[in-house]
């Protein structure tokens, strides 16, 4: 099998398994109670903490454990609306994961107007276009890091100091899960203030994520209860799996994420001669191009029937987010880059991990050409 849905979810090192392990069978302790062994457990998370925090430019009281990066997002954005005493709007990209989208339908429900930040051709939120959306007014500006669909890299840095030159207190957000650890984050350097992170994108283990998020800002709590996580994020930590993040973020941190990108672009140039296949979004080697993620569109034929002929031919990828593709929906990224509906139904996306192989790129392309060509004799009409 040839696994290409990384971005869907990743293997796990082995060595982060193997602390996991001894976590619950050694130190099943909670972090929380009193005694020796479990004090220890608090100072094995503290040193998580500091792992991630570093990762990122952000302090280790900034690094809020939760389930997930669908959890972090929640508590950015509605833990920051339920603060605000006045109706005001948030700015969102359009392409946002529906754990963002989503959530700002519920925003609006609680009397905030949302703007929708427009994107160019290439999947990039268009700047220029959104200053205009922002203002005195605007509590939070939310923008992804990396586009789960295209692996189109946004303009952070460029968004936060336009959105905090027109606004005095507003706050930015950050999607990070597409790009934690495989496109660079600094969140002092470049203006964020809230970065939601997910573990199970980066080889560590499902069920954790953080919110990185700024000590003086407030934020109403989600979860209430044991006042755990500076109080906006109370319960028991779930110490195995923080302890497998912290290693899965070590281990990361050591491999060389070029090699992907190189993957990545040797897959694209065994394919890029054939007819009818094109690149959704930056070409690969752009500077705003992800290193692991390729979106594809094959004329003619449905990505849903391409990704089930790679899948006979024991090659894994997808037709688009994982929590959207059982939907069946043509992709709202892909109609807003101005592809048309036939192009958007027969693309495919390519997300790579830090365990694929450069022979792996060539037996995918090789499947993938001698596929196209079966079915595109069978083409729609």
């Amino acid at each position: 099998m040839i696994y290409l849905d990384n971005s869907a979810t990743t293997r796990p090192f082995d060595g982060v398994i193997d602390v996991m392990d001894a976590a619950m069978r050694d130190t099943y302790f909670n972090a929380s109670a009193a005694y020796k062994p479990a004090v220890d457990l608090d100072k094995s998370i503290r040193i998580c903490r500091q792992t991630i925090a570093s990762a990122v430019g952000a302090q280790e009281g900034d690094v809020i454990f939760t389930s997930g990066g669908t959890e972090s997002d929640n508590l950015a954005i509605l833990g920051t609306a339920q603060t605000l005493h006045k109706p005001s709007n948030f700015v969102v990209s359009s392409i946002e994961h529906p754990a963002v989208s989503e959530t700002m339908r519920r925003v609006e429900k609680m009397g905030h107007e949302v703007r929708v930040m427009p994107i160019n051709e290439r999947g990039v939120v268009d700047v220029k276009a959104c200053e205009s959306l922002i203002d005195e007014q605007t509590a939070m500006v939310s923008v992804m890091q990396v586009s789960n669909e295209t692996g189109a890299i946004q303009p952070v840095a460029e968004i936060a100091r336009m959105a905090k030159a027109k606004a005095t207190n507003v706050r930015v957000h950050v999607d990070g899960v597409q790009g934690f650890l495989r496109v660079p984050m600094h969140m002092r350097r470049m203006g964020v203030d809230f970065y939601a992170i997910s573990g199970h994108k980066v080889h560590g283990p499902k069920g954790v994520g953080v919110l990185v998020a700024r000590q003086n800002l407030r934020m109403m709590p989600q979860m209430t209860g044991g006042g755990q996580e500076r109080g906006l994020r109370s319960g028991t930590m779930n110490a195995p799996a923080i302890l497998g993040l912290g290693e899965a973020v070590r281990q990361f941190a050591q491999q060389d994420v070029n090699r992907i990108a190189e993957m990545k672009a040797h897959l694209w140039g065994l394919l890029k001669d054939v007819q009818g296949i094109r690149v959704n979004g930056p070409m690969p080697g752009e500077a705003d191009s992800a290193p692991h993620i390729l979106s594809l569109s094959f004329d003619g034929v449905r990505g849903e029937v391409m990704r089930n002929a790679l899948e006979g031919a024991g090659i894994l990828v997808s037709t688009g987010s994982a929590c959207a593709s059982h939907k069946q929906k043509v992709s709202q990224t892909l109609r807003a880059m101005g592809l048309t509906d036939s192009q958007a139904d027969g693309t495919v996306r390519v997300s790579l991990g830090l365990f694929n192989t450069m022979e792996e790129m060539e037996k995918t392309a090789a499947q993938m050409r001698t596929i196209y060509e079966l079915l595109r004799q069978f083409r729609r009409r």
